[in-house]
């Protein structure tokens, strides 16, 4: 497949097929199972990539193939970066949740139907090797689909992108729900079926050190440090390959697995063999979970040790790319944009620092400046847990080289600080070691030239909370820039009836350029168009309907509101304000069972940490209030509550273009910017939520009567808090809220005293204070639900304003505003 060809016809893909079934598995189609042909698909489409990727190489680097140069080929001239500009991006992130691989590479390298042809043709369903592949447990919510979401964009953009993160055998949980609602947590072994698209590279395996203790040697002016008895684990590293649009280009994500380099022969000789295999389990542990526990010191400990073996091996590969190619690090900021997403790589920098100066040789300050002018990070959160902070003495104990060079950045940031005009309390602020402390977020907000939020309140909350000394005294090194989802799998891949319709009425333009969405603008006024569009939501509406009546044996009628609100199980998102709102109602429709009402269905889905007891003690309620209402005769049929087991992305993919309301809740000032709202808003659905993250942009998109929003913004949020926030005050003044939540401590035989304890006696995010807003904007809702042309019209308004939340456009921004690539238009 050269840079210029089109995709493969049918009778070549046909002749790649058999080929491989011949060669790898010794079969002909005749006799294949499903299984079979679906890894022998799967292992074409990965040959495919893999001769695509070879030859954009070559021809962005002016190389050149079989002897002839690679010229400008007509389908990657528009988008991509310019000849012979061949910075590449690193794409740091403990997870990326790619969903399923085989609909998406088919869609992108325009291959679905001459696929479901030829296999029609052997007697097989496309649609049914579909449904072998699993979800790679790769990842857990926002952070990592966002991560694979910018893999897709930036192989759109033709941006050579290499993602690194660990190969983890059981990813972050299979999510099982007892009888009582409780969240038990299973291993998700997602490899048999997901290992034919892993393409192992043994021949690029690293070591990684740790423990052991620091030998420094002085010569002269020159300093050299080794670590002295290590314990070493072996980085194993495995290819996913990704394809853009058209084949534009193809990413790679390289992920690394854990294992031991050995027995060690010194306790096999002394005969302690236990010992010996000890080590080899405790290396290989490293992969097996994405966030283990860290409640504990050894959870603590498995959290650091994997999140050092990530950035280790990423580096030392980084590194050996780039001297095989260029043969000097001093080229390293032309050619290497190191993107440090989240905080849990933020050990990438004192690695590279250690790289530098231990292996190559360079002295300190010329180490920095190329670590500092390579690095940007991006935060995505404001949460106090997630800012990873370590414990020195572990720290130190872990890590004793690394430990010393972040010792030494700290000495010396706190004198640029000092330099800067900064005084003594900022730097005791802005320092990375500090109150017996090793704090990450500071070390990259140190090192990073750009610091980056995910939306634009965001960004200004990092500037003002997070990170305040800094952006004072270092403010050009902060921006924004502005999440984005992979349009092509949300709305393309995951709603086909809704993307022919766009299609068929302004061209299929947007498929490529999302921003072209904005000229469905005017058929949203057209009785026709809202016709077409009502038509396609009942569908996408009855798919998910049967998908809940077959998994679950519950009927959901789809002429009623289909009111989701799905995402990661936590306080701030306030899943229990909505519960609350829905045990009020419960409530109200038992008092009155005439009354008006339009029917509604509340799905949810989502998953708590294993050790979140309150999050866990949310969903046990939200299944224990669907149970409730279910065994209600007289209230059922006008209220139904469905919570989603297993929430995930192909999971996703059938939700969203079913619902009808979008639930963005979360309290204003906490959620960085959601991706969830964007892909809902993509599909139809209206928002009902804060001005929280991107929800502000989503109002400056589609106006604020386009949308439902309720409660306090981030300011009135910091003015009550500062002002001393008493809940308990409104459990006592305020009936409704009094009447729900004196229901929720005893439901159906089940006690939430903990629940409702916390609502009354803390309410950390403020879910009382917003409730009488909440149950005006659902009321509302309602009220406008029933009419349908106006209800149409503002869902294609809402998929009209959508197209500026593109990953496309997200990355060409962190290429222009970050990484310094230029792309044409």
């Amino acid at each position: 497949m050269t840079p210029s060809a089109a995709a493969p016809t049918g009778e070549q893909l046909k002749r790649r097929l058999e080929k491989t079934l011949l060669e790898r598995f010794s079969l002909h189609p005749l006799g294949a199972t499903d299984p079979d042909m679906y890894n022998a698909l799967t292992q074409v489409l990965r040959d495919l990539m893999r001769e695509r990727k070879v030859e954009l190489n070559a021809w962005a680097s002016s190389a050149t193939i079989d002897g002839r140069t690679v010229d400008a080929p007509a389908d990657v001239s528009i988008g991509v970066p310019p000849k012979g500009q061949d910075k590449q991006v690193y794409y740091l992130c403990m997870e990326f949740l790619l969903g399923r691989s085989l609909k998406n590479t088919l869609y992108n390298l325009h291959l679905t139907d001459t696929a479901a042809a030829v296999l029609e043709g052997y007697g097989f369903s496309l649609d049914a090797l579909y449904e072998l592949e699993p979800d790679a447990g790769l990842g857990n919510g926002g952070l990592g689909r966002l991560a694979a979401c910018y893999l897709d964009g930036l192989a759109s953009q033709g941006v050579p992108v290499m993602g690194y993160s660990l190969l983890y055998e059981n990813g972050i949980f299979r999510q099982k729900l007892a009888a009582d609602g409780w969240q038990t947590e299973l291993p998700d072994n997602w490899l048999p079926g997901g290992q034919s698209w892993l393409l192992q590279r043994p021949e690029l395996t690293q070591q990684v050190a740790f423990d052991g203790q620091v030998a420094e040697r002085w010569d002269g002016s020159y300093h050299s440090a080794a670590i002295v008895n290590p314990t070493v684990v072996t980085a194993v590293p495995y290819d996913l390959m990704v394809a853009g649009l058209d084949g534009k280009g193809i990413a790679t994500l390289r992920l690394w697995q854990a294992s031991s380099p050995g027995l060690d022969m010194a306790f096999m000789a002394k005969g302690d063999y236990l010992h010996a295999m000890e080590q080899r389990s405790m290396a290989e542990v490293i992969t097996q979970i994405l966030y283990p526990p860290d409640s504990t010191r050894e959870g603590k400990t498995l959290r650091l040790t994997q999140q050092y073996f990530l950035v280790s091996a990423s580096m030392q590969d980084l590194v050996r790319r780039h001297l095989a190619r260029f043969g000097s690090l001093d080229t390293l900021p032309a050619h290497a944009a190191i993107h440090i997403n989240d905080t849990h790589p933020a050990l990438s920098v004192p690695e590279l620092m250690r790289i530098l100066l231990d292996d190559c040789g360079y002295q300190w300050d010329k180490a920095w400046e190329l670590t500092q002018a390579c690095v940007a990070y991006t935060n995505h959160t404001v949460m106090p847990e997630a800012l990873e902070c370590w414990d020195i003495g572990l720290f130190q104990q872990r890590l004793p080289r690394i430990f010393a060079i972040v010792s030494e950045i700290d000495r010396r940031y706190r004198e640029g600080i000092l330099a800067l005009g900064g005084t003594a309390a900022h730097a005791a602020r802005m320092g990375i070691l500090g109150n017996n402390q090793a704090r990450m977020a500071n070390l990259c907000a140190a090192a990073a030239h750009k610091v980056n939020g995910v939306s634009a309140l965001h960004s200004d909350i990092i500037k003002r909370d997070v990170f305040p000394d800094a952006a004072a005294l270092m403010p050009d090194k902060f921006t924004n820039v502005t999440n984005g989802i992979a349009h092509r799998r949300w709305l393309c891949q995951s709603n086909p009836p809704l993307t022919a319709f766009i299609a068929e009425h302004i061209g299929a333009g947007f498929v490529a350029d999302a921003a072209q969405l904005e000229n469905l603008k005017p058929f949203a006024d057209d009785p026709a168009a809202q016709a077409a569009f009502l038509d396609i939501k009942k569908q996408d509406k009855e798919r998910l309907a049967a998908y809940i009546q077959k998994t679950m044996g519950m009927i959901v009628p789809t002429d009623a509101l289909f009111d989701v609100q799905v995402k990661r199980l936590h306080e701030y998102k306030r899943q229990h304000l909505n519960a609350l709102h829905i045990l009020y109602t419960y409530l109200q429709l038992k008092d009155n069972p005439s009354m008006d009402f339009t029917p509604r269905v509340y799905i949810f889905g989502a998953k708590a940490a294993p050790g979140y007891y309150l999050a866990k003690q949310i969903i046990r309620f939200i299944c224990t209030l669907a149970k409730t209402i279910d065994a209600d005769a007289a209230v059922r049929d006008k209220l139904r509550v469905v919570y989603l087991e297993d929430y995930r992305v192909t999971l996703a993919e059938l939700l969203m273009p079913a619902a009808d309301i979008s639930e963005q809740i979360s309290l204003a000032g906490t959620e960085a910017s959601g991706t969830g709202n964007m892909k809902l808003m993509m599909n139809g659905a209206l928002t009902l939520g804060t001005l929280d993250g991107a929800n502000v942009e989503i109002r400056d998109n589609v106006g604020e009567d386009n949308m439902f929003l309720f409660g306090m913004n981030a300011e009135q949020v910091a003015a009550k808090r500062r002002e001393g926030y008493r809940s308990a005050t409104l459990y006592e003044q305020d009936s409704n809220i009094r009447c729900a939540i004196d229901a929720m401590k005893q439901l159906y035989g089940q006690t939430f005293a903990d629940l409702s304890g916390s609502l009354v006696n803390a309410d950390p995010f403020m879910v009382l204070a917003d409730f009488e807003d909440y149950r005006r904007a659902q009321a509302l809702s309602a009220q406008v639900y029933n009419d349908k042309q106006t209800w149409a019209r503002k869902a294609l308004l809402n998929v009209a304003g959508s197209g500026v939340f593109a990953a496309d456009r997200a990355v060409k921004e962190y290429c222009d505003r970050i990484w310094g690539i230029e792309i044409r238009n």
